[in-house]
């Protein structure tokens, strides 16, 4: 049975599931160095590079998660996830990543709300992670607005991240 994912229409974005369609414009925000610029992958090695994301698109992700698109009228600015940590868990993280001429403008912020929304409530997974560069000063942002809390800091990639965590607010299964 396919995994199907819902899509998310807020004041100013549709965020729906990402598909093979979106593979070039993926390529061409990740050779963005500002973009990549805190975030450990193939961005320099074009070959590498495309399979890594071909093989994101296609990964069998859990019952409701995966990658949405993230669109404005002009089209795709990037995506948000909600995945297994590094594909295979055992934490559920959520994140985006945007084209840098949607930096600034509130769209990973306006984009993640609803998926975290899905995820802890619709979902009901007991909390979502973002693991993000302590420099990444505006992933830290987002984080922040949608309400996540430092719950520490671990090792990625021989990187020390800030582990951000956000949970339901019931206690309930």
């Amino acid at each position: 049975m396919p995994n199907i994912l819902p899509t998310f229409r807020t004041a100013r974005l549709v965020v729906r599931p990402r598909t093979i369609d979106d593979l070039e414009a993926c390529l061409e925000m990740d050779r963005d160095p500002e973009v990549t610029k805190f975030i450990a992958g193939p961005w320099s090695d074009p070959a590498a590079h495309r399979v890594f994301v071909q093989m994101r698109m296609r990964h069998p992700y859990p019952k409701g998660m995966g990658y949405w698109a993230v669109v404005d009228p002009q089209g795709f600015v990037g995506w948000v996830l909600l995945a297994p940590l590094d594909l295979h868990g055992p934490e559920i993280e959520i994140g985006w990543r945007l084209v840098r001429s949607a930096w600034r403008r509130g769209y990973a912020t306006e984009a993640a709300r609803p998926l975290l929304d899905y995820a802890l409530n619709t979902l009901r997974l007991r909390h979502a992670i973002a693991d993000i560069d302590p420099e990444n000063v505006a992933s830290i942002g987002v984080a922040r607005k949608l309400g996540f809390t430092i719950a520490g800091h671990t090792m990625y990639r021989d990187r020390q991240v800030t582990r951000y965590i956000i949970g339901r607010t019931d206690d309930t299964e």
